[in-house]
């Protein structure tokens, strides 16, 4: 898979962004992971003051590797504003593309080869759990059924026609976040997912989707939060509400 990506040259120089908050049990080895790929890739940790430790571990990992970067906040922001975060630090430094993923291990870097590939005619890159070749293992029926439920929300919402529409496993093009309202952004949380996705469509996104299989993590603490479900049915309402409004002052 990827084998043009062996030589990291002709690749797209490429930031992970990892939101982290307590994960000192994964960081370690995603990172290692991810640096090993065949592929031109830096990795960005943005920890919510981590009461596990897991900036420190960063910290000297960073202390022995260029290619990890470290923003420490002061408390828990939200994966919104750790996304957001990422995407300044990227396009101040001249990225070509902006990896986001979970810190749980839960999404694969072994997929991430597979998703630049596709990126050469994408603005966006979604790593899908339901499209062709996509699954996930170890998800309960009750998080099966929330996946649907928000993916159709999200769907809904948006007028996109993905199948994965809340995935955080992307792969976003420079280019296509600098032209996007990125400050204007609403949403804190998970929610953001799909707002990001709405705007992108605005900018005329090229958006395609490439299978993953997502892992539910197998330890530490999920962080969606009921808070967290609440704030996406009022975001999927708000995309509607500009949609609808946007339709008519187009019309």
């Amino acid at each position: 898979m990827a084998s043009d990506l062996r030589s990291t040259e002709s690749a797209p120089r490429c930031l992970a962004v990892l939101p982290t908050y307590n994960e000192r049990g994964n960081v370690e080895t995603l990172v290692a992971r991810l640096l090993a790929l065949p592929a031109n890739v830096e990795v960005m940790v943005v920890d919510d003051s981590s009461p596990d430790g897991t900036a420190n571990i960063v910290e000297e990992l960073a202390a022995r590797e260029p290619r990890i970067h470290l923003l420490c906040r002061p408390g828990k922001l939200g994966l919104g504003s750790a996304y957001l975060a990422g995407f300044e630090y990227a396009l101040a430094r001249d990225f070509e593309a902006v990896c986001t993923m979970d810190a749980d291990c839960s999404h694969d870097p072994a997929h991430l080869p597979e998703m630049l590939e596709r990126f050469a005619d994408a603005d966006i890159v979604i790593g899908s759990r339901y499209c062709s070749g996509g699954r996930v293992e170890r998800f309960s029926a009750a998080r099966k059924l929330n996946s649907f439920v928000a993916n159709a929300l999200a769907r809904s919402a948006t007028g996109l026609r993905v199948r994965d529409a809340t995935s955080g496993y992307r792969l976003y093009r420079a280019q296509l976040l600098r032209r996007m309202p990125l400050a204007a952004l609403r949403s804190h949380g998970y929610s953001m997912l799909v707002e990001l996705l709405y705007e992108a469509n605005r900018a005329g996104a090229r958006i395609v989707e490439s299978p993953i299989v997502f892992k539910n993590r197998a330890s530490g603490d999920s962080k969606i939060t009921f808070g967290e479900i609440l704030e996406s049915l009022k975001t999927f309402g708000q995309i509607r509400t500009r949609a609808r409004s946007t339709h008519r002052l187009s019309a």
